[in-house]
């Protein structure tokens, strides 16, 4: 019997270490690791722990991680511990490593992180990634393009489709529980649930995707094979 992914996550996690790779070791309180299935058919991916993720070690658990939750128990009707939800860097970024501010990885900190999140998505391989604001987006996708304008398109990583959505944070930021972005942010999770549902028209979509993209190679399964594995 194979190892299983929650023991490669663990094997990872242990590779990791106390880790001081990068200058965010000075400052954080915990590394902020992921959580959630580990056979997740969907994974959500943000871009570092805020000042609450620091202090309980979790992933999205502050004002920002309280709306994630409700769009996944309410929104699609899964329970938070049926995906998992991890974050380009593992600790905790803010400004001037003040820890005071958060603010966005930069490329020294991404480079000597985000290989764990490359590793962690292939264990897991999740049917759909969704990727939450910029930072983790461009990250994965290599684009330039900011998030209002790749938000609610399909895009491929290895293999696996990638639905780019706004950060709960900027949400809450632009309007708070009123925000007007909320529409937005649904709208592109109804494309994931239709996804992972069988909807022909998104099956289609992620199809014609994959055939114009000729760079895309999945690692394990061709790109016209992968789709059935999606439902």
């Amino acid at each position: 019997m194979g190892i299983s992914n929650a023991e490669l996550l663990e094997k990872l996690r242990a590779e990791i270490g106390d880790c001081r790779r990068c200058k965010l070791a000075t400052t954080r309180t915990t590394i902020v690791f992921g959580e959630g299935n580990p056979n997740a058919r969907v994974m959500f991916i943000g871009e570092g722990p805020g000042k609450d993720e620091d202090l309980q070690g979790r992933p999205f658990v502050g004002r920002a991680g309280m709306l994630l939750t409700a769009i996944i128990e309410k929104g699609m009707r899964m329970r938070r511990e049926d995906v998992y939800i991890a974050n380009v860097v593992k600790c905790r970024p803010t400004v001037d490593l003040a820890f005071v501010r958060d603010r966005p990885p930069d490329e020294e900190e991404t480079s000597a992180c985000g290989g764990f999140l490359k590793r962690q998505i292939a264990i897991i391989r999740p049917e759909v990634i969704v990727t939450l604001g910029n930072p983790s987006t461009k990250f994965l996708l290599k684009v330039a393009d900011g998030i209002t304008k790749l938000r609610g398109k399909w895009f491929l990583y290895e293999g696996i489709p990638v639905m780019p959505t706004y950060h709960p944070s900027f949400v809450l930021r632009n309007g708070g529980d009123a925000s007007p972005l909320k529409k937005d942010v649904w709208e592109d999770i109804k494309k994931v649930i239709a996804l992972l549902s069988g909807d022909g028209h998104e099956i289609e979509g992620i199809k014609r995707l994959m055939r114009a993209n000729e760079n895309t190679e999945p690692k394990e399964n061709d790109a016209e094979e992968y789709i059935p594995t999606l439902f």
